[in-house]
Parts: structure tokens; C-alpha cells; sequence
């Protein structure tokens, strides 16, 4: 079986290449790569195919194809978020000459270590979820494309307040007309121009106060429906709620009744590589929530509604917060426990014992495990010169997975 080469290659071209690298391209006998890629090799003379985006079809190719000697351009290196990584899963046999990533060059260029940076990609991506993930990252590299410019980039940290941050912008790296420019603020990227190819680095300020939260924000600190102030999930209770739902970095989690988005925003914190999804029939306190959401820095999917309305178009959760059901809570439930992912959890916050009831009930029904916590907690409170205690309104805590899985967990 012939060797399938997947060479990377730099804007410098072929002359980029190492002689060996080189001559594995002259005797191909088919040559696949990008248009921009095949260009760097007007004559050769074999056979070419152009990479289009439609990489199953790229697959077939190189099935049909492997009689031939077979080479594969790709930018950079091909298993860093390339196409070296993909075609390794599905073709056997691939060798890889890996060569300098865009990010290596761009923190080279910039005279700066990279081993302790957070590297993400917006190529080809959405944004939304960009804040939380950078939050707190002292050194940031960002792959870019034609929708998340360094000025798209630009906009969006400010609009989460993340104004701690220089912008290194690196251009055309390895191409001989490498550009490197740093914008001490953020506003000074708009209404500049950059080449599509370009790399952005993110540097926290040296003067630059970070603000920091832990688990468990003040509930002072939310913006809250006003004159009722109150309507939030307190924090003792969102803490261990939070607790129970048993996240993990990549949790898609579901909040249903978000009010002001307390629970949303601690969960999008923690699950910081996932996505938070939560819904709100009051508008109030969905600005609220909004409000909450952009000064935390979580970029959350919060809709207008009432529950079970658009729980069909979101992706099924690792894990539901129900702080209020608007009295659909049978049929949320219901809906919860069909779409749950394998070792996901429901918890719901009950304030009475007839919610307690349905909850319970319902679950049974479900054919679900539960659990029951009853948190009942005070703060103290200064009286004249002394200390005294104030109870909050007791909670129930509700936490319920599906039965089989909990089997199977206990038996391995």
C-alpha cells in the first residue's frame, strides 16, 4: 500500500520546503491541495485535485487514488487544527511533515514564549462563547477568518468589558511580507485594515486590573428585578445546585425560568468549553439576565419564552437547572429526561412542598432516580453591636438521573 504524504507548507511557497519534502512532490503522481497551494507548483505535471471543502469526497479520492503516489498540501501544520488530523481518522497511512504553524510564527514574530498560551480557533466558528472561554487568560492566540476579524474580535471583548487586553495582529506570516502591529487598546483596531491571513494575540496589560469571580457570586452583585429584589437563586442554594448538576468543562447545560441568569452564568463558567442555553418568560428579567451575562463575561443562548417553547431546537443538555417551570413543569420534564445525555442531570429547585410532590411523582413516572436535599440556611446579620441570624426561605433540591445508567455505573 503507497504512503500518502500530507506536507505542510508556508506562504513562502516551495521554497519553504526541504529538499526531500520537495522531490515527495515532484514524483507524485497526484498532487491535492488548495488553489493557493497548487499555485506554488506551476510545473508540475501530474495530476491535481483541488481541496474544495467537502473533505468525504477528499476521502474517496485518496481510497481510489492510492495506487498513485499521493501528496497532500496543507497550511502550516497539518495537525493543528488542519486537515492532517481529520484525513489520520479516516485514511491509514498517512505520514505527516508538519511545518511552522501561523501561531509559532506569530508569537515568534511578536519575541514572546507561547507554552503558556490558550489557543482557540474562530475559523470557520461561531463567537458566541468566546468570553468565557478567554476569561482570565493572560495570553490569547485566536485563529481568524473573514467573519471574526481582529476588528470583530475587537468589538466583541469590548463588549464584554474585557479592556484588559493589547491586540497583536500578525499578517502574511512566512511569506516575506510578514506585518506585526500592537494596539495598546482595543478601539484603536476599528476601522483598520488586515490581511485575511492574519493571527490575533491577546496580552493582558501589564497595569491591567482582572476582575475575578469564584463559585458562588454575591447575590448582591446581579442585577435583579426591582422593587422585588429577591428573585434570584440564592447563593448557598445555586452553589449546590451547581454542585448536582455534576458539570464538566464541555456540559451543554439547559436552564430553564433563567430570571436573572445567576445559575446560567456560574454553570457557563464552569462549563466553559461547552454552552449554556436558558430561557426567560418575563422581560424584565431577561434584560436582566442580559445585563448579568455581559458584565460576568458568559456569551449564554438566552431566549424569550416559556418553557417548553424552543427546548426543540437546542441540543440535548449533559445537564437541566429548573429554577421555574411556569407551570409546564410535567411536560419540561418529561421532555428533559427524553433528551438527557448519558450520565446527565435534572435538578430542580422547589420552594413548596406541592412543587416537591409533582417533582417527585413526575420522576417516578419518568422511571428516573431521585434525590431530595432540603437545604435550610441563615446569615448573620448585624443587630446594634452584635450578631444575629436570619433564615432563608428552605429550599428543596431535587436531583434525578436515569436509572440504568446508575446501574450500570454501579456494576463497572
Amino acid at each position: 500500500m503507497n504512503e500518502i504524504h500530507v506536507i505542510g507548507i508556508g506562504d513562502d511557497g516551495a521554497a519553504g520546503l526541504f529538499p526531500a519534502q520537495r522531490e515527495l512532490v515532484e514524483k507524485a503522481g497526484l498532487l491535492i491541495g488548495g488553489a493557493r497551494h497548487l499555485r506554488f507548483f506551476p510545473e508540475f505535471a501530474g495530476e491535481t485535485y483541488i481541496i474544495t471543502g467537502k473533505l468525504t469526497e477528499l476521502v474517496d479520492v485518496l481510497h481510489e487514488k492510492r495506487a498513485q503516489n499521493i501528496v497532500v498540501l496543507a497550511s502550516g501544520d497539518p495537525m493543528f487544527y488542519g486537515i492532517g488530523a481529520y484525513l489520520s481518522k479516516k485514511v491509514p497511512g498517512l505520514t505527516v511533515h508538519p511545518h511552522l504553524s501561523s501561531i509559532q510564527l506569530a508569537f515568534a514574530r511578536a519575541g514572546l514564549g507561547w507554552q503558556d498560551a490558550h489557543i482557540d480557533s474562530l475559523h470557520g466558528k461561531s463567537i458566541k462563547g468566546l468570553a468565557q472561554r478567554l476569561d482570565g487568560k493572560p495570553k490569547v492566540a485566536l485563529l481568524t477568518d473573514d467573519t471574526n476579524t481582529p476588528a470583530t474580535i475587537a468589538w466583541y471583548l469590548q463588549h464584554y468589558g474585557m479592556t484588559e487586553y493589547e491586540m497583536v495582529v500578525a499578517e502574511n506570516l512566512g511569506s516575506g511580507d510578514d506585518r506585526v502591529r500592537t494596539f495598546k487598546d482595543l478601539h484603536e483596531v476599528e476601522g483598520q485594515e488586515f490581511s485575511p491571513l492574519n493571527v490575533v494575540l491577546l496580552l493582558h496589560k501589564r497595569e491591567a486590573r482582572v476582575p475575578r469571580w469564584t463559585l458562588g457570586i454575591e447575590d448582591e452583585d446581579f442585577a435583579q428585578r426591582k422593587p422585588d429584589k429577591g428573585l434570584i437563586t440564592k447563593r448557598e442554594v445555586r452553589v449546590l445546585s451547581l454542585s448536582e448538576l455534576n458539570l464538566r468543562p464541555d456540559s451543554i447545560v439547559w436552564d430553564i425560568g433563567t430570571c436573572t441568569a445567576s445559575v446560567a452564568i456560574e454553570a457557563a463558567k464552569l462549563a466553559n468549553l461547552g454552552r449554556v442555553y436558558a430561557i426567560e418568560k418575563n422581560e424584565a428579567d431577561l434584560e436582566n439576565a442580559e445585563q448579568n451575562a455581559q458584565k460576568f463575561r458568559t456569551d449564554l443562548h438566552l431566549y424569550h419564552g416559556k418553557a417548553p417553547e424552543f427546548l426543540d431546537t437546542w441540543p440535548d443538555p449533559d445537564a437541566v437547572f429548573i429554577g421555574g417551570s411556569g407551570g409546564e413543569m410535567s411536560e419540561v420534564l418529561r421532555l428533559a429526561s427524553e433528551r438527557l445525555r448519558p450520565q446527565g442531570r435534572i435538578v430542580l429547585n422547589a420552594a413548596t412542598i406541592e412543587t416537591l410532590y409533582d417533582a417527585t411523582q413526575t420522576f417516578a413516572k419518568l422511571g428516573m432516580t431521585f434525590r431530595v436535599t432540603l437545604l435550610q440556611t441563615a446569615r448573620s446579620k448585624p443587630i446594634l453591636n452584635m450578631t444575629r441570624f436570619e433564615g432563608l426561605n428552605p429550599i428543596y433540591i431535587i436531583t434525578a438521573w436515569q436509572t440504568e445508567v446508575q446501574e450500570k455505573e454501579g456494576d463497572a
